[in-house]
C-alpha cells in the first residue's frame, strides 16, 4: 500500500539488471552442534547476488548474473541451479586452474547460524576488469553488487570499481548493498574505506542497522539513512530488521513496518531476498513504500528456510504472503506506511 504523497525513486527504467559476484556450494548442518561434529549436510547453492538474480527472476524480471566456477562437481551444481531456476548461463566463466568456493553452515534453534567460508584462491576471486569489459551494457538498465565481490581479491576490487565506472558510463542505475563480511578484508580500516567510497557512487544502498553503527556510529533509521545520503548516493533504504525498513533522499523519508512470522528459521539470504523485492518494485515504477513493503515480506519470508534461496517466491507467493500475515507493531503504533521528515 503506497502512502499518501509517496516517494518515486528517479532514473529507474524497465529493463535487464546485471549482477557480478562468487557462487558457492552450500553446506547446511543436518541437525545441532559444532559442524565439526554433526553427522550430516544438505547441499545447495549460495551467493548473494546470485540469490538476487534468483528472486528477481521468480518476479518476473530480467537478472544478467556474471560469476567464473571451477571445472568441479560443485561448478556443475551451480550451473546446473542457475539452468533450473531460468537464468542465462552465458556469462558464467569456467576456471580449470582454481575451485569453485564453498561454505558450511551450522543449524541452530535461535538467533543466527555460524558460517565458515572456502573461498580464498576461488576462481571467482579471479574475476577482473576484463571480465567486466566484456559485458554487452545493451538492455541493462540497473546494476547491483554487494560489498563480497570488492573484497575478495584485488583483482576483484578493482573489477568492482570497473563495474561502477562502466555503468555510470552507460547511465545504468546503481544498487548497492554495503552487506558486510569483516573476515573477508585484510583490515577494519580498509573495509570502512572501501564500503564508503563504493556507497558515494551509488544511486541506492541497502544498509542495515549493523552497517550503519558501524559506518557512522549511528543507531537510528533517519540518522543512517541521512549519512548514507550525505555520503554521496541519492537513496538510502534502510533495512531495521523485522521492525520494517525505512527510505529517504535526504529530504523526506518513508517507513514501513514487516511482517510478522511464527518463527525465524534462519536469517541468512533474508538481505538478498529483500533487495530482489525493493528492486523489482522499483524496475516496475512502483513507489518506494511499495519497494520496502516488497522487500520486507520477502525477506521474511526468506528466512522461513536452511537455504539462503529457496524462501525466494514468484509473485503469486509473494500476493499470498502479504495477505496472510500481520504486520509488525514498531514502537509508534505505525502499521502503515508513513511519509516522515528526517531528523
Amino acid at each position: 500500500m503506497a502512502a499518501s504523497h509517496d516517494m518515486v525513486v528517479s532514473g529507474v527504467r524497465p529493463g535487464k539488471v546485471l549482477l557480478v559476484g562468487e557462487s558457492m556450494g552450500l553446506f547446511s548442518a543436518g541437525e545441532e552442534g559444532p559442524c565439526s561434529e554433526v553427522g550430516s549436510f544438505r547441499a545447495s547453492v549460495a551467493g548473494a547476488e546470485l540469490n538476487v538474480a534468483v528472486g528477481l527472476e521468480r518476479l518476473g524480471q530480467h537478472p544478467v548474473y556474471m560469476t567464473r566456477l571451477g571445472s568441479d562437481p560443485i561448478g556443475d551444481r551451480i550451473r546446473c541451479f542457475m539452468r533450473q531456476n531460468g537464468l542465462d548461463t552465458s556469462l558464467v566463466g569456467t576456471d580449470a586452474s582454481r575451485s569453485t568456493g564453498f561454505m558450511m553452515k551450522s543449524k541452530v534453534e535461535r538467533g543466527d547460524p555460524k558460517t565458515y567460508y572456502f573461498r580464498k584462491g576461488s576462481a571467482a576471486s579471479a574475476i577482473s576488469p576484463s571480465d567486466i569489459g566484456s559485458i554487452d551494457c545493451a538492455g541493462i538498465s540497473l546494476m547491483h553488487m554487494t560489498g563480497i565481490l570488492p573484497a575478495l581479491s584485488v583483482s576483484t576490487m578493482e573489477a568492482s570499481e570497473a563495474l561502477m565506472d562502466m555503468s555510470r558510463a552507460n547511465r545504468i542505475f546503481i544498487s548497492f548493498d554495503p552487506n558486510e563480511r569483516p573476515a573477508l578484508w585484510k583490515s577494519d580500516g580498509h573495509m570502512r574505506r572501501t564500503l564508503l567510497s563504493l556507497c558515494a557512487k551509488a544511486d541506492l544502498v541497502l544498509p542495515g542497522i549493523s552497517e550503519g553503527r558501524h559506518l557512522f556510529g549511528l543507531d537510528k533509521v533517519r540518522d543512517i539513512g541521512q549519512a548514507f545520503i550525505d555520503n554521496g548516493a541519492r537513496y538510502a533504504v534502510v533495512k531495521d530488521g523485522p521492525d520494517g525498513a525505512y527510505a529517504t533522499d535526504g529530504h523526506e523519508g518513508v517507513y514501513v513496518p514487516g511482517f510478522k512470522v511464527d518463527a525465524v528459521v534462519d536469517t541468512v539470504g533474508a538481505g538478498d531476498g529483500f533487495a530482489a523485492g525493493v528492486l523489482s518494485a522499483l524496475l516496475e515504477g512502483g513507489p518506494l513504500s511499495e519497494a520496502l513493503e516488497r522487500g520486507c515480506a520477502i525477506g521474511a519470508m526468506q528466512t522461513q528456510v536452511v537455504s539462503d534461496n529457496e524462501g525466494l517466491p514468484t509473485r503469486a507467493e509473494l500476493d499470498d504472503f502479504m495477505a496472510r500475515h500481520e504486520r509488525a507493531d514498531v514502537a509508534d503504533g505505525t502499521m502503515e506506511p508513513v511519509l516522515v521528515a528526517p531528523d
